[in-house]
């Protein structure tokens, strides 16, 4: 099935774009319709795997993808997404769909929305995604003495954090994070041996207009963990401290 066809309203400057993926023409106008009267830019597709070349060709600043689509599904599009992009995603799931929920955000998904879903709520999360994404956004070096102020990355240990350029080392090995995972890792290496809460966690990664669940917490960590595996198998510095929260052991 060939994309729909891409919807930008005429702008007077610059728009963050959004591309939704999802098999239902319905939610596709009118999600796009929602997001174009908040000032979005939108691109629209009904087939993941056309979206998917489109998604690497030309990126936007945020993708929605819908879970259950025919021929490639919204779980094998992040899939593939995340081999080459960390671009930010949000799932739509059906209200029954906690085990896609849950691997979804274990697979590198920022966040997700259940089916039927507030478009007021759908914005209020893409508002604050996008707002963590602009403060990681690497800021230009032209040479000025704004370049010049730029924080210096935070080392622990092992790990080195560089929050303006959105980069991470472990033995100066990269290790790939999205925004939420980042800021998670953050708040953790801030201090470390401090336990934070869930709850805790959940206020340094999402902003108040946005409402997760500790299982969110969860997944995000436990993907984390995968990901800083995938260059040290003998990586251990994010301790659980059962019924209390997480601390990262600086070694």
């Amino acid at each position: 099935m060939a994309p729909a066809a891409e919807h930008e309203p005429d702008p007077a400057g610059p728009q963050q774009v959004i591309a939704l993926v999802d098999d239902d023409r319905n939610i596709l106008t009118t999600v796009s319709i929602a997001l174009q009267a908040e000032g979005f830019a939108t691109r629209v597709y009904a087939d993941g795997q056309a979206a998917l070349k489109a998604l690497l060709e030309n990126p936007p600043d945020l993708a929605i993808f819908d879970i259950k689509m025919p021929r490639m599904d919204g779980l094998e599009l992040l899939q593939r997404l995340r081999a080459q992009s960390d671009m930010p995603v949000i799932f739509l799931t059906s209200k029954d769909g906690e085990p896609d929920e849950a691997l979804g955000l274990a697979m590198g998904a920022d966040d997700y929305i259940a089916k039927p879903f507030s478009q007021r709520l759908l914005v209020a999360r893409i508002r604050a995604i996008l707002r963590r994404t602009e403060l990681r956004r690497p800021r230009p070096e032209n040479g000025t003495d704004e370049a010049e102020e730029l924080p210096q990355p935070v080392r622990r240990g092992r790990l080195v954090m560089d929050p303006p350029r959105h980069l991470v080392t472990w033995d100066d090995k990269p290790v790939a994070l999205t925004v939420t995972e980042f800021l998670i890792l953050e708040a953790l290496a801030g201090r470390p041996g401090v336990v934070k809460s869930r709850n805790q966690l959940m206020d340094a990664a999402y902003s108040d207009d946005v409402f997760v669940d500790d299982r969110t917490i969860d997944s995000h960590i436990k993907r984390l963990r995968r990901k800083f595996r995938e260059v040290d198998p003998t990586f251990a510095a994010i301790d659980t401290l059962y019924g209390a929260g997480y601390s990262f052991a600086e070694s």
